[in-house]
């Protein structure tokens, strides 16, 4: 793979004074009290053009911090972070004409571009599991095609991950090896995935070359990893019959997926890569070594709030996706007033419109409709963009049936918000408990967290069905100068998130 500059993440210019529902490797990440980690080789933003005005500013705005955040959830360094993702939706597959990217897609990407989308991921449409097209589980279903979107997503100096999986494989591959296998498997729509063993030095052999034949072959920057992986731990899983039970593997520990994921990870690192990785549902993986830059949960979470407390405090960078196509929220802000206060943002889906017709292509063998949630879905999805062929419409696995008209206005207007608060080099004091920053205690239900660079920022979150009043002190620091908070009584309306800038006396 060509190796090509990682993109900067400045955040976006201009000031973010009161936004309401409408207005290298891990450098750190550990409780509040404890010191420094490990700064990466490559040399970050605040170092390169920071002039001395705005090295003093963000010294002095983590400082205030300091002093005024007594205690906290976690505390992090940002850097390495890109937070306006998307997964793009190539066309259907199986399908009876295999999609081929065309102008429709350079103005969609070019529309996403302008919307702060910096890394874009496809799911498996872009390969040929099923060997329709001539290709394979690793290899385009439209080797032209896919090259050609590949071009267009880096010339607007996007990145581009693509689905990849440490454990699926379908047992009907002319390669696949029964005994590489781990019971039960995915049995689902058109597919009946094995899900192989991390402990199997067969399987290892055959998928880590052909993992990275994708990224040196099609130039893609990375992998989406849906890992399909069992620990043996788990209730009726048997272990595979060329299993080597070389690491600790129980219900604390995935030792040997550990061990597979990191070998993965430092050959896209080397690459200069970038590696996602979902595990299920809000479940992370049982590991504290450093193997993926990004987790995607959500898949099958029905209720947005407890989501919200399964995996706060995941290690970073959490990318949540609700499940839409089982969960239901009041508003679209409400994904954002769920992740935001925890340095999270939502993943974005958009490109083609996910018709469902995938669910439908004649010669494949599906599973019931009355008996499979995701055909009956998809296929729901397709008969609803029969009767509505102009929308709205749906754009991947975990939409809702309709479509969300405003998902993606509403994500642009939130990312721009977002974007000035995790800038590289910010510090992160998420979910404060208790501060100098208010006057009293914050209320049940009341979550604060704070950013600190050259401009310093409160998030504020009210996950109560009541409106709140919030009493904030003056100035907490005379060294650093005196900083004014919010007006000394501030109102948060039920369920509403607020990013407040914080003004610095001259």
């Amino acid at each position: 793979m060509k190796r090509r500059t990682f993109l900067k993440t400045a955040g976006v210019a201009g000031i973010v004074n009161a936004a309401g529902p409408r207005g290298a490797a891990n450098l750190w990440s550990a409780p509040c009290a404890t010191g420094l980690g490990t700064v990466r080789e490559s040399t970050p933003e605040i170092i390169n053009v920071y002039r001395a005005d705005e090295q003093r500013r963000r010294l002095e705005n983590i400082a205030t911090c300091e002093r005024a955040i007594k205690k906290c959830l976690r505390k992090h360094l940002i850097a390495d972070y890109l937070p306006g993702q998307c997964t793009y939706n190539l066309g259907e597959y199986p399908c009876r004409k295999v999609w081929d990217p065309d102008d429709w897609d350079e103005r969609e990407l070019d529309k996403l571009k302008e919307q702060g989308i910096r890394l874009m991921q496809v799911h498996e449409e872009w390969n040929d599991a099923e060997r329709l097209f001539g290709g394979d589980k690793f290899r385009p279903s439209n080797p032209a095609g896919f090259r050609r979107f590949v071009e267009m997503v880096h010339k607007r100096g996007m990145k581009l991950i693509v689905y990849a999986s440490s454990g699926f494989f379908e047992r009907r591959d002319p390669d696949f090896r029964p005994e590489w296998a781990r019971s039960p498997n995915l049995v689902e729509l058109w597919y009946r995935y094995a899900r192989c063993s991390p402990a199997s030095p067969g399987w290892r052999a055959y998928l880590l070359p052909r993992l990275f034949m994708i990224l040196d072959e099609y130039d893609v920057d990375g992998f989406y990893n849906d890992l399909g992986y069992l620990n043996l731990a788990a209730r009726g899983v048997k272990p595979s019959a060329d299993d080597i039970p070389a690491m600790e593997e129980n219900e604390h520990h995935d030792g040997a997926l550990e061990d597979l994921l990191a070998l993965i990870y430092a050959e896209v690192k080397r690459r200069g890569g970038i590696v996602k990785v979902h595990h299920g549902g809000a479940s992370r993986l049982q590991t504290d070594l450093k193997v993926y830059d990004y987790l995607w949960v959500g898949e099958g979470v029905r209720n947005a709030d407890r989501f919200r407390e399964a995996v706060k405090n995941h290690p970073p960078y959490v990318v949540p996706c609700l499940d839409m196509s089982r969960a239901k929220i009041d508003n679209e802000d409400e994904l954002y007033l769920e992740a935001i206060p925890y340095m999270q943002f939502p993943l974005l889906m958009a490109g083609r419109p996910f018709t469902g017709e995938r669910a439908l292509i004649p010669g494949i063998q599906y599973q019931p409709e009355e008996k499979d949630f995701w055909t009956r879905h998809c296929r729901e999805i397709w008969r609803y963009y029969q009767a509505h062929p102009q929308g709205p419409y749906s754009f991947g696995w975990w939409d809702s049936v309709p479509g969300r008209p405003e998902a993606q206005p509403t994500h642009a207007h939130w990312l721009k918000q977002y974007l000035p608060l995790v800038d590289e080099g910010t510090w992160a004091w998420l979910e404060i408990s208790d501060s100098n920053f208010f006057r009293r205690p914050l209320p049940p239900g009341v979550v604060a967290s704070a950013f600190a660079n050259r401009e310093l920022y409160l998030v504020l979150a009210n996950y109560g069905h009541d409106s709140v009043d919030i009493g904030t002190a003056g100035a907490f620091s005379e060294n650093a100068g005196p900083v004014e908070a919010i007006p000394k009584k501030t109102k948060l309306e039920p369920r509403s998130l607020h990013i407040l800038k914080l003004s610095r006396r001259t």
